[in-house]
């Protein structure tokens, strides 16, 4: 499922290695991470893991394994969690929640006629949320001792504000939302780095973490960060999916580059969004609900409050949970010069 803005064909990306951010400290897209352990970690025939009451647990066995093993090359995450979405995500949410159902409708239909590989693609777009996911994966953390903030309203706002305070070194989200919403760095595929299985295909592919920097983003594109604001619009937002039919991000990086702005657009062509909804569009981004009332603090992992949580409560192995949570050593910070050898 797409979510956020879709600039992929547009922004300039820069392949790293994950021993590149060592040393670092990210802000992650916490609900964007746990969405995508629930859609990859799965049976073969799209079964989500469970415990034996039933329970889903892929997105925790995602949070321990991945968090571990990041950890262990130094990295340091704070998860930032979504809040009350702003009025006008209503109808993304909507959206998003029909696709979940008919995914759900092809998912039964492709097992019950045993074609398996397809019944997981459906599966994997079938992923829900609930509030006791979420408070369980809050639970996880505190036990390993990772941070996390709760957002009043978008996650990657929060991300981004805090990374535009330099609190974090960049924001780890798939959605170039941050981007928008002004985070300085921006890191793809860091919760699903690794060798992939292509859908419907005996292939696989690399799949390599992935970094986006705004300024190089609007320095390429000759572009402010507010007319970025205005691409998004144009092309389609999570508050106005629609965007304008038949522009896509190249076409709309053209127009905005040479008309400046939707209002001088709007002047010379009529298909547009409508101008009423743009300034609100706009604030969301540019002022977005956050609070400065965070902290970011770790600790060492409370081993046996992890094992008794994950598998006491949820059936998970203990060896592999201990071998796990022992890679979770906090690392000193790369030094200054270390950063610049980098980049």
């Amino acid at each position: 499922m797409n979510l956020g803005v879709d600039l992929a064909e547009v922004i300039p990306e820069q392949v790293i290695t994950l021993d590149s951010l060592s040393g670092k400290t990210l802000a992650v897209d916490a609900y964007n991470a746990l969405y995508q352990f629930l859609a990859i970690i799965r049976q073969p025939d799209g079964t989500p893991l469970k415990d034996r009451r039933g329970r889903v647990t892929s997105h925790l066995s995602g949070l321990l394994y991945r968090t571990a093993n990041l950890s262990e090359k130094g990295i340091k995450l704070a998860f930032v969690f979504d809040g009350k979405p702003p009025e006008m995500k209503a109808s993304e949410i909507r959206r998003r929640r029909r696709v979940k159902e008919e995914a759900v409708v092809q998912y039964k239909a492709a097992l019950k006629e045993g074609r398996v590989e397809e019944a997981r693609k459906y599966a994997q777009a079938t992923s829900s949320l609930k509030d006791m996911m979420v408070e369980d994966a809050k639970k996880l953390l505190d036990a390993l001792g990772v941070a996390w903030v709760q957002a009043p309203s978008e996650g990657e706002a929060q991300a981004a504000f805090i990374a535009g305070r330099g609190d974090v070194w960049a924001v780890a989200s798939q959605d170039h939302d941050s981007l928008l919403f002004g985070t300085p760095r921006m890191v793809k595929n860091l919760a699903i780095t690794g060798r992939r299985k292509l859908p419907r295909r005996d292939a696989y592919v690399e799949v390599e973490p992935r970094l986006i920097e705004l300024a190089k983003v609007l320095g390429e594109l000759a572009l402010t960060r507010e007319q970025l604001i205005d691409v998004g619009i144009l092309i389609g937002t999570d508050f106005n999916p629609d965007g304008v039919r038949g522009i896509g991000p190249k076409t709309a990086v053209k127009l905005i580059r040479e008309h400046g702005n939707l209002e001088a657009l709007k002047t010379v062509q009529q298909e547009t969004p409508d101008l009423s909804n743009v300034a609100r569009v706009r604030e969301i981004f540019l002022k977005p609900d956050v609070t400065l009332n965070y902290s970011l603090n770790w600790s060492s992992p409370n081993v046996e409050k992890v094992v008794q949580f994950l598998c006491l409560e949820h059936d998970f192995s203990e060896d592999r949970v201990r071998k796990a949570v022992s890679k979770m050593t906090l690392k000193p910070a790369a030094t200054k010069s270390t950063l610049e050898s980098f980049f």
